[in-house]
């Protein structure tokens, strides 16, 4: 019969042997994850990916090296690591199907920020909400509205709308409807309207204004006023032009009527 004794040692030499292995393996994983994380970090960003992404598929990167690092080490221990597998598989179907809607939230982050369709800073309308862009993130979208309220948006309502970005662009066309009575005459209407955007500055010449009779409604002649301005200024100016109209118009002597209608009794005898 085989030495007793002989046999443990044997046992206990390939166990220690096997022992320092995974710890080797460990070791040299977990270094190994640390380095190509950085090596996901440094490329996202000479690439100039959002550091929110950058952050983001790193952390992946280090988790599923780590993760493989791992398994590979209880295998070099003699335990079965197909059972542990499932598991981890079953435990993430189980993560992915109660996180559904985070996890779409995610996945819509990274498109946004991949796709850039606005940033920081941008006034946008998306997923029913209007705002200042002030944070992005792989979850949500936080806006700041003009009344300075914080509306926060998941980025899943954001991808699956209408995204209206207001800053995209360098010129914005300000669409005004001017209503003024009956009894004016058009083209004095259209010179007065077209004298006033010429005296606001900050109204571009190039494209140039459109200015035209748009509707004969029911009080009023409806005239269409689309001057061109520098996004920046666009507030500032429909605000201060529609003023300077209105003065202008009083000065001339053209009324902007009120909604009024004809009343007719017909008495029956």
């Amino acid at each position: 019969m085989p030495d007793f004794t002989s046999l443990s040692t044997q046992a206990l030499t390939t166990f220690g042997l096997n022992v320092l292995a995974a710890v080797a393996i460990l070791l040299i994983g977990a270094w190994l994850a640390r380095l190509l994380s950085g090596f996901a970090r440094h490329l996202l960003v000479r690439n100039q990916v959002e550091q929110t992404l950058v952050g983001f598929a790193a952390r992946v990167v280090y988790v599923a090296i780590l993760l493989f690092v791992v398994i590979a080490a209880l295998s070099r221990l003699g335990i079965q690591t197909a059972s542990i597998v499932a598991v981890i598989g079953g435990a993430g179907l189980a993560l992915g199907l109660a996180l559904q809607s985070s996890l779409s939230n995610v996945a819509s982050g990274v498109i946004l920020i991949l796709q850039k369709p606005f940033q920081i800073g941008d006034f946008i309308e998306a997923g029913g909400a209007m705002g200042t862009v002030t944070d992005i993130t792989l979850l949500s979208t936080t806006l700041q509205s003009p009344d300075n309220k914080v509306i926060i948006v998941p980025n899943g309502s954001v991808q699956s709308s209408n995204i209206i970005n207001f800053n995209l662009l360098d010129k914005r066309r300000l669409d005004l409807v001017i209503g003024v009575e009956y009894g004016a005459d058009i083209e004095t209407v259209k010179t007065v309207l077209l004298d006033e955007i010429s005296k606001e500055a900050r109204l571009l010449q190039e494209p140039a204004p459109t200015v035209g009779l748009a509707e004969m409604a029911d009080s009023s002649l409806n005239f269409a006023v689309r001057p061109w301005v520098k996004t920046e200024d666009y507030w500032g100016v429909f605000f201060d032009f529609q003023q300077s109209v209105k003065n202008r118009l009083d000065a001339e002597g053209i009324s902007i009527p009120f909604p009024q209608q004809d009343v007719h009794i017909v008495s029956k005898a």
